[in-house]
């Protein structure tokens, strides 16, 4: 329940700060200063690269977290640790 909710706190922060650089880049687009165009451009940047950066990010710690996960239930389930504590060798 408590991890649900981190999430949407999350999402929603991730959602208001998406929206503003959608804002910002209109902004920037429609401002006639010579700086302007600096600013559109880091900008448009940051639209691309910040989703697909926490994309990435959130795509190795589940591929991490997995398979961690995996090699703990492996490790509970295999026959050959209890084998090998008996002192007897497989036969």
């Amino acid at each position: 329940m408590k991890n649900n909710k981190l999430r949407r706190i999350l999402a929603w922060i991730g959602i208001i700060l998406l929206l503003g650089m959608y804002a910002s880049v209109l902004v920037f687009a429609l401002m006639d200063s010579p700086l302007a165009r600096g600013l559109l451009m880091g900008s448009i940047f940051c639209t691309i690269a910040v989703p697909v950066v926490l994309y990435g990010i959130l795509l190795a710690a589940k591929v991490l977290s997995g398979s961690r996960a995996q090699k703990d239930t492996e490790d509970a389930s295999d026959p050959k640790s209890a084998d090998e504590t008996d002192g007897e060798g497989p036969q």
